[in-house]
């Protein structure tokens, strides 16, 4: 233990880190920036912050504090000591809604006192698109702004009081004329009055640099409107007062479809007199296709909100706006669900913005400039010039109405010459920016990726004000030193230069990474969605963090990790690292970052790609033998009928929890029943049904309802045939010619020579890690199916787990077999089948509410719109819950998940099925909803194929 870590372990009684992965998770923010800290400090309250500022000025150590961790511009990491807020400093302190303001913590989100404020009518009124993990703190430290700044104003229009710790632990109490000051402020103020009168642009959006001016004399003084947007250089915020603002009881969203981006950026402007919540832009490359749907005609657009005492008043303004604008097209949306999908479209560009439209990286910099509103047109055709003339691509959306642009630009991050590249750019870019009279920092705040230029925006001597003004709250440049004054070089610490610039020896593919692993890790760019601490509506990414709260248990922390391991500084024993395992095991591979991160981030495959290596040569741990292999025991107890006595084995307590600890299960945990007869055997011993005239389809007996739920399987064929399709069950035969139609082979000369098998889709050994094995499986499956594959028959699968592993895992670890690509478009759920083969089919009306969750794999890879239509034809209505149900296959199981599993559930899962109204359908689709249903809240769920094949009964 060094002096520094056992000094602050003796002084401070928050959390102390100096290991591998608390300082591996802070390197980093949203920025293109690394600095690796000595170590990671959670105070428990403003006394623990005066230690540490003790401890380590007496040792000359830096601090920095960070909040959510999504700064853009580097100035949440450091190589000192970080303080992070959001584990303890997390709190509402008070709301006072007659007064409308707030006592905050700097870790508290944003989106928690929007919660606290809504019953009272009132809101923050700054909201950027990281509303779900951004803090306070940050947004004072950046001077945050959000799409309804054109209303409300930035950060510092909210703040009233702010407390903070300087560098030597003097606790001051900032605020308007003078109060709070340091020692020698109103001095420097006073000396340079005409400086601060005319050397800072009259911008709704200037960020950068420090805000001398608003301690003129007749703006009153405002030592803690100064103080915010300092990035953490000045002092230590402890607890701020912020104003809160009426929230409109009705809003409308008017979307303005333009032929161009320049068409709505020149448009933005004149709609400000209207006096709309929001006037933003972005434009159609920034739309995934499945989201431009829901937009009107054009090739940009802006999302202007209006507001009002009711709803037709809300809307009346809309319309307002729409007359007012010349549009190609326009919709005005009331209805609070569709605005909050049209919302969405915008606030995932952060991410989206990250991959160019052929799937290359594109990365922040230049994220957020700002100009005069009415310049924006003008500026936007010299930024587009500018791009092309580095060769250059990026795509700006933003807050049209206040001028201020984001964009990500596809910058060659990784070589010599395109980091020069990256300068010279940067360079003649903050040129034209301050040419337009225009702020290089509209939002996120200089960091180190703007600082240096400040020179640019505001000349020497403006800049040497701000160093004297740093020196007056911080003589020992103590506090996040290299931001804002003195900064380091733009094109220094980038994280990028750590990496191997060779790809790495994988299994998996990575198709869109170009089947390099380093890029599939750096899509992680650090705007946190998977910190949310609730998931909303049909949303499933993250649900370990959102049941621990640990970053470490993030899709954000773990990428950070595998960058770290792949870096190999911090992270020295690489695919052997205990750090990246320890925080890999809570991963639940449910896949929701594949969908729900906006750069689709697949950490159940990084997963599993680690475990692999991992393990490789290695004894593993005993559930991957016990339940990676399930499939082999399952096939074992059938073979030999020994499903009875399994049963009655399992039943005896003592003989269980001698199994469970053998197998590795946790001891909470009921061993499945297994079946008596499993589905295959029902199969072969049924009454065929009569030959009909529908189309064929191949009905996938997974494992789990071949041994676990043949009752699923039965249903399905019930269902299927109903439709008028005629179900086949895979062969069992690797033979040629084999016949494909009631899952036997019948070709005398294929008994002699072939081999018995079964299909699988190898997801227990992915799961584990396993893939070598996982390929041997899929091949012998790929060979099974060859005569299937020769039809153009589908294949329905009624686990949502192995559709969704035979649809991406299967092509992505046989990348090298063109059958694994057929097999995987041929692939249906249950519901898919029903209406694309069986269009004219009419199913059952149940007229019945259903409640349960959308199973994680399907939202994130399969969708769930025919089963939502199918659904609705039934007449089973309702929505069913987002998130994970905790069980997620073999994690659940494991011993030492239980209590995140059942953590896990209870996010969404079993308080959805508690507040269901009587008689509602119990929905779950997969074998570990159900198992987790029966086991946690003693209710049966059934898979939709049994309700319906119910209903079929009782006609």
């Amino acid at each position: 233990m060094t002096d520094l870590e056992a000094a602050l372990r003796t002084a401070v009684r928050g959390e102390v880190g100096f290991d591998v992965t608390s300082r591996a998770l802070t390197t980093m923010d949203a920025s293109n920036y690394r600095r690796v800290p000595l170590g990671v400090v959670a105070p428990r309250d403003a006394d623990d912050v005066a230690a540490v500022l003790e401890v380590c000025r007496a040792r000359g150590v830096p601090v920095v504090a960070r909040g959510g961790g999504t700064s853009i511009a580097g100035q949440a990491t450091g190589t000192g000591v970080v303080l992070d807020f959001t584990r303890h400093m997390n709190r509402l302190v008070s709301l006072d809604a007659e007064t409308r303001t707030a006592v905050v913590q700097p870790g508290l989100v944003l989106d928690r006192l929007q919660r606290a404020a809504a019953p009272h009518g009132l809101r923050f009124g700054p909201d950027p698109s990281t509303h779900s993990r951004c803090t306070l703190g940050g947004m004072i430290g950046n001077n945050s702004c959000g799409s309804h700044s054109v209303a409300w104003g930035t950060t510092a229009d909210s703040v009233r009081e702010l407390t903070v710790l300087t560098a030597r632990g003097k606790r001051l109490r900032l605020g308007r004329e003078w109060a709070g000051a340091p020692e020698g402020l109103r001095e420097l103020v006073d000396g340079d009055l005409a400086r601060l009168r005319t050397g800072f642009p009259d911008l709704p959006r200037r960020i950068s640099g420090y805000a001398l001016d608003a301690l003129l004399p007749e703006r009153g003084a405002d030592v803690a409107r100064s103080f915010c947007g300092s990035e953490g250089t000045l002092g230590v915020l402890t607890e701020a007062v912020v104003r809160l603002v009426e929230a409109p009881r009705a809003r409308a969203l008017a979307v303005l479809g333009y032929a161009d981006e320049a068409g709505a950026a020149e448009a933005a402007a004149g709609l400000l007199p209207l006096g709309p919540l929001t006037v933003e832009g972005m434009a159609a490359d920034l739309v995934p296709p499945t989201s431009a749907a829901g937009l009107p005609r054009g090739g940009a657009w802006l999302f202007v909100e209006t507001g009002g005492a009711t709803e037709a008043e809300a809307r009346a303004r809309a319309e307002a706006v729409v007359r007012a604008a010349d549009v190609v097209d326009a919709l005005v949306m009331t209805d609070p669900a569709g605005q909050r999908t049209l919302w969405r479209i915008r606030e995932d560009a952060s991410g989206t913005a990250t991959r160019m439209p052929d799937g290359s990286e594109a990365w922040p910099g230049w994220e957020d400039c700002a100009v005069p509103p009415v310049r924006l047109g003008a500026y936007l055709r010299d930024f587009r010039a500018l791009l092309s003339a580095h060769d250059l691509r990026g795509t700006p959306y933003g807050h049209f109405g206040d001028g201020c642009i984001h964009v990500r630009i596809d910058f060659d991050l990784l070589t010599d010459a395109g980091v020069a590249r990256f300068r010279r750019f940067s360079e003649e870019l903050a040129d034209l920016v301050v040419a337009h009279g225009g702020s290089l920092s509209g939002e996120h705040g200089d960091g180190q990726a703007r600082a240096e230029l400040l020179p640019r925006m505001y000349g020497e001597e403006t800049v040497a004000l701000f160093e004297r003004a740093k020196a007056v709250w911080d003589p020992d440049d103590l506090l996040n030193p290299g931001m804002l004054v003195r900064p380091a070089p733009l094109d220094s610490n980038l994280r990028f230069s750590v990496l191997p610039r060779e790809p790495v020896d994988v299994t998996f593919g990575y198709p869109s990474d170009g089947g390099d692993f380093s890029a599939a890790v750096r899509r992680c760019v650090g705007v946190a969605k998977c910190r949310t601490t609730s998931a909303a509506g049909s949303s499933v990414m993250c649900p370990s963090f959102r049941a621990t709260g640990d970053e470490a248990h993030s899709t954000r922390g773990r990428a950070r990790l595998l960058h770290e391991m792949l870096a190999g500084e911090l992270v020295t024993d690489g695919w052997r690292s205990t750090e990246v395992r320890d925080a890999l095991d809570l991963c639940l591979s449910c896949k929701g970052c594949r969908s729900d991160c906006p750069v689709e981030v697949d950490m159940a495959t990084y997963k599993a790609e680690f475990l692999h290596h991992h393990y490789a040569g290695r004894r593993r741990p005993a559930a991957h033998y016990a339940m990676g292999w399930l499939p082999v025991w399952l096939r074992w107890a059938a073979r030999t009928r020994t499903a009875p006595v399994v049963n009655a084995l399992a039943s005896v307590r003592p003989l269980a929890a001698v199994a469970k600890r053998l197998g590795g299960i946790a001891g909470e945990r009921e061993v499945p029943r297994l079946a008596r007869e499993t589905f295959s055997r029902w199969w072969r011993g049924r009454r065929p049904a009569a030959e009909g005239s529908g189309e064929l389809v191949v009905l996938w007996p997974d494992t789990f309802t071949e041994h676990l739920s043949p009752a699923v399987g039965r249903a399905a064929v019930r269902v299927l045939e109903a439709a008028g399709l005629r179900v086949a069950l895979p062969p069992t035969l690797r033979a040629r010619g084999g016949r494909v139609g009631d899952g036997t082979t019948k070709s005398p000369t294929a008994l002699l020579t072939a081999r018995r098998g079964r299909v699988c889709c190898g997801l227990t050994y992915v799961s584990t890690g396993q893939l070598d094995r996982a390929r041997a499986v899929m091949r012998r499956t790929l060979d099974l199916m060859a005569p299937v594959l020769e039809t153009s028959a589908p294949v329905v699968v009624l686990e949502p787990s192995c559709a969704a592993a035979l649809r991406t895992d299967l092509p992505e670890l046989l990348h090298d077999d063109p059958r694994a690509a057929r097999l995987a478009a041929r692939v249906l759920t249950f519901a898919e089948a029903l209406e694309r083969h069986a269009p004219d089919w009419t199913p059952p009306t149940l007229d019945r509410p259903v409640t349960g969750q959308t199973h994680c794999h399907q939202h994130a890879v399969l969708g769930d719109a025919a089963d939502r239509r199918l659904r609705e034809a039934a007449g089973l209505t309702g929505e069913l819950t987002g998130g994970c149900c905790g069980l997620a296959g073999n994690f659940g199981f494991e011993d030492g998940h239980y209590e995140v599993s059942a953590a896990c559930a209870e996010d969404q899962l079993l308080p959805a099925v508690r507040e269901a109204p009587d008689g509602a359908v119990v929905l779950a689709d997969g074998f570990s909803c159900r198992t987790q249903l029966e086991q946690l809240a003693g209710v049966r769920g059934r898979h939709l194929a049994e309700v319906l094949a119910e209903a079929l009964e009782g006609e």
